[in-house]
């Protein structure tokens, strides 16, 4: 009966803090009634937007946090938002506009992965910031980012401290120098193009699509919209034991069931729509066969109802009546209302009317969530407030099906089934990528094969450290500057200036002051038999490489590898050919292995391996910005490829 079960895991969470600058030291209540002041002003002022936004887990809330260390009292919030990356991204455009709305506030936001802003802008960070140092130093302040700098050198800036700043360090530094801790434009860029779009790009996340429900549901929904979240949570995320209640449904029954159009994010929607799930034949809840023109509500119906029933199983019908009148006996509620009415929020709707009724209910609900949050134990559940809701409301069956008979059009879900082509477009995009050129065919017959030759020599020139390789993205990039010869004279003396073997693995004083040295004459300047010992040395370690080069030349590896065509006569000339002469064998000179044409016929045969598919060959070209032509036939070839 059941498959795809899924396991609650540890739930992704955002906090934001915001912060009030202030150069008037305060009393910790007055502090406290001001911060107070400040969450009523900014939850009203955003109501507009935040009142109909359906959250994954919980919504966007501010509360008030005491001092505690160097930390001062601030507004606080913590969001859970789970499988929906969205409503991250969404947090993060509020705060930022919060910051813009009050300058006066600055705002710091971090999730799991600490700082995540840093993260998205990892391509344009400066090479000294990273994760060890980043802490308190990344902040929106009049809807910008700002990141306040580390001083090169200590003592360098007067204003800088030499270690991690701390929190009042850094809210006294975005007061006294806002102008000279500004991100970067790249990084400001990057950040900005992730939130894009807002508050008009809510409704793209939106989908709307039939559901067969039972009435209840659809009372419910009109109430809550926002419930949709919860009950689609619970059938994702269900058990066994949550599924006894599913057996004979008690709430929620089948035979009562209308046609309505219920609004999910996408996210909602993908993770109804991919479960696979087939109902308990006791429960009432039968679909037609798959070719039915409306299979696709009857089914998404039945797990939606499936996942009320298990909200509402999990807590008792009698609960506590002081759940119920939390938000009309707050006194922070007449505020409230007074300040949405100023807002504009009911758009003239008249008192009392339905339409009136239905925002007035939906805003108590954002102002219970997001500004009232009771004490734990004082919070109602889901299934609580389903409950609390199906003894108020009333719904007229013959009203429900008028309204089923005239429903609007559902939304297409075609993007659910994107092709590898498109998929990898949004990657692209996502990315910050421009999407490559589809190559012509008149290109495949004259592609030069010599760009992915070259392009893999620029990789390898390029700086690679523990932390990992730079790939050549831009060829606007400064060339990176290697002295070889200074390296190799370095290298030369260290070998030469001790022939004999040390036990010691600590390098004496000389060896110290060459790697230190920066001065040249030192290494020019060297005795006699000391530039004969270094010749030696060179001599002795070609010649190990000329005989290895031998032995492996007769090998299975050695003829696996394509070679020079051209052959040159053994010819034995000066004693200074002499290695090579000792370690040749039969009547011709080793032949040099081809690089460039051993490297393209490899990734060539690695590409071709992936039958169109992602691999390692595809994917290190296309970072640095190199295409191949589909291969018609991807066929190995019958060389082994080297890694």
């Amino acid at each position: 009966m059941e498959e795809n079960m899924k396991l609650a895991t540890v739930e992704d969470a955002v906090e934001y803090r915001l912060f009030l600058i202030s150069d008037e030291p305060k009393d910790p209540e007055e502090h406290r009634e001001i911060l107070q002041n400040y969450i009523e002003k900014i939850m009203t002022q955003f109501a507009p937007i935040l009142v109909p936004y359906i959250w994954q887990n919980q919504p966007f809330n501010l509360k008030y946090k005491p001092q505690k260390g160097d930390v001062p009292a601030h507004m606080f919030g913590l969001t859970k938002f789970g499988d929906n990356i969205e409503d991250e991204w969404f947090i993060v455009y509020i705060v930022k506009q919060i910051t813009k709305e009050f300058p006066e506030l600055v705002a710091r936001i971090e999730d799991n992965d600490g700082e995540f802003l840093l993260i998205e802008a990892a391509d344009f960070l400066p090479k000294w910031l990273d994760p060890d140092n980043s802490a308190n130093r990344v902040f929106f302040h009049h809807g910008e980012l700002c990141i306040i700098p580390a001083p090169k050198n200590p003592g360098e800036i007067s204003w800088l401290p030499t270690a991690l700043p701390t929190m009042l360090q850094a809210l006294n530094i975005i007061a006294t120098h806002p102008e000279k801790i500004l991100a970067s434009e790249s990084i400001r860029a990057a950040v900005h193009k992730r939130i894009k779009g807002y508050p008009e790009k809510i409704k793209a996340s939106l989908h709307q699509a039939h559901c067969f429900l039972p009435a209840s549901i659809v009372a419910v929904l009109k109430q809550r919209p926002r419930l949709v979240a919860a009950a689609v949570q619970a059938f994702y995320l269900r058990d066994p034991i949550d599924l006894r209640a599913c057996r004979i449904f008690k709430t929620f029954l089948p035979e009562t069931r209308v046609m309505t159009s219920v609004t999910f994010t996408k996210c909602l929607y993908a993770q109804l729509v991919q479960q696979r799930f087939v109902p308990d034949r006791r429960s009432g809840y039968k679909l037609p066969p798959p070719s039915h023109p409306q299979y696709r509500a009857y089914e998404l119906g039945m797990k939606l109802a499936h996942g009320f029933e298990i909200l509402c199983s999990k807590c008792s019908p009698h609960f506590s009546d002081s759940k119920k009148s939390l938000v009309t006996t707050s006194p922070l509620w007449a505020g409230f209302l007074e300040s949405l009415k100023k807002n504009d929020y009911f758009k003239g709707l008249i008192e009392g009317s339905a339409q009136y009724q239905e925002r007035l209910e939906m805003a108590k609900n954002y102002f219970q969530l997001s500004i009232n949050r009771p004490e734990s134990s004082l919070a109602m559940s889901p299934g609580e407030e389903i409950l609390m809701l199906l003894q108020t409301i009333s719904y007229d069956m013959e009203e429900l099906k008028k309204e089923a008979s005239n429903l609007p059009p559902e939304d297409d879900d075609q993007w659910l089934d994107l092709s590898p082509d498109q998929l990898d477009q949004l990657l692209q995009e996502a990315a910050g990528k421009k999407e490559p050129e589809p190559v012509s065919k008149g290109r495949e017959e004259n592609y030069d094969l010599t760009q992915v030759s070259e392009s893999m020599k620029a990789f390898i020139s390029k700086v690679s450290t523990h932390k990992g390789a730079e790939l050549p993205r831009e060829p606007s990039e400064a060339p990176i500057t290697f002295d070889a010869d200074s390296f190799l004279n370095y290298f030369d003396k260290i070998l030469g200036s001790r022939p004999h073997e040390s036990d010691s693995d600590e390098p004496d004083e000389e060896d110290s002051e060459c790697l230190d040295s920066d001065d040249d004459s030192e290494i020019e300047t060297q005795e006699p038999g000391e530039e004969a010992s270094i010749k030696g040395t060179l001599d002795d370690l070609k010649s190990y490489m000329a005989q290895m080069d031998q032995e492996l030349a007769h090998t299975s590896i050695g003829k696996s590898f394509t070679t020079q065509k051209q052959m040159e006569p053994l010819s034995r000339t000066t004693s200074n050919n002499s290695d090579e002469e000792d370690s040749g064998a039969g009547g011709s000179v080793m032949t040099p292995v081809d690089v460039d044409l051993n490297l393209v016929s490899n990734i060539l045969e690695s590409y071709s391996s992936q039958a169109g598919l992602a691999g390692p060959a595809s994917n290190l070209l296309q970072s640095m910005g190199v295409q191949l032509p589909d291969s018609a036939d991807c066929r190995p070839t019958s060389k082994p490829t080297k890694d």
